[in-house]
C-alpha cells in the first residue's frame, strides 16, 4: 500500500505550510505567512475538484499526526499541439517540498512518482518543472533533462 495520497481540503493548512518550507529553501529567507489566510479558501475549493486540472499528492507525516511529511503539487495546462504532442496537454510541477525533519526518506519522490503518473492519465506527454539545485538529482533520476529556457515574466 503507497504512503502517498491525494491531498484533502482538509489538508489545505498543511499544504501552504510546505509550500512556504519550499519558498524559504529556494529564496533563502522567510518571506512570512501572512498571505496564507488570503489562499485558503482557493486552495481549499482547488483541493475538492476530483477531475480538474490541478492536484496535489502528499505524505502524512508518520511522527507528528495530522501534519503532513511532503507534498507534490501540479497543474496540467493546454498548449496548441505540435509535432509528437498534437494535444498539447502539459504538465507543471510547481511545488515540491518535504519537511525537514522528514527527508531522505522516499517521500518526494513517492509524490512525484504519483503525479507522473496523475498527468500520463489525463494525456500529458511532456512535464515542466523549475528545480532548486538541490533537487536536480531526483529529477534528472526521474528523466528530466535541462532545457533552455526564453522565459519571460510579466507582473499584472
Amino acid at each position: 500500500m503507497s504512503l502517498v495520497r491525494r491531498a484533502l481540503p482538509e489538508d489545505a493548512e498543511e499544504v501552504l505550510r510546505l509550500r512556504q518550507v519550499m519558498i524559504d529553501a529556494v529564496f533563502a529567507t522567510h518571506s512570512g505567512v501572512d498571505w496564507h489566510g488570503e489562499s485558503l479558501p482557493t486552495l481549499r475549493s482547488r483541493l475538492g475538484e476530483r477531475d480538474g486540472d490541478f492536484a496535489a499528492f502528499v505524505v502524512d507525516h508518520p511522527e507528528r499526526p495530522g501534519a503532513l511529511a511532503s507534498l507534490v503539487a501540479g497543474t496540467i495546462d493546454y498548449r496548441i499541439g505540435k509535432a509528437g504532442d498534437p494535444h498539447g496537454q502539459v504538465g507543471f510541477v510547481f511545488s515540491v517540498a518535504t519537511d525537514p525533519d522528514a527527508r531522505r526518506r522516499g517521500y518526494a519522490r513517492a509524490c512525484m512518482t504519483t503525479l507522473l503518473e496523475w498527468f500520463r492519465e489525463r494525456g500529458a506527454r511532456r512535464v515542466q518543472l523549475t528545480a532548486s539545485e538541490e533537487a536536480e538529482p531526483l529529477y534528472a533520476s526521474l528523466g528530466f533533462r535541462p532545457k533552455p529556457n526564453p522565459l519571460l515574466e510579466l507582473k499584472l
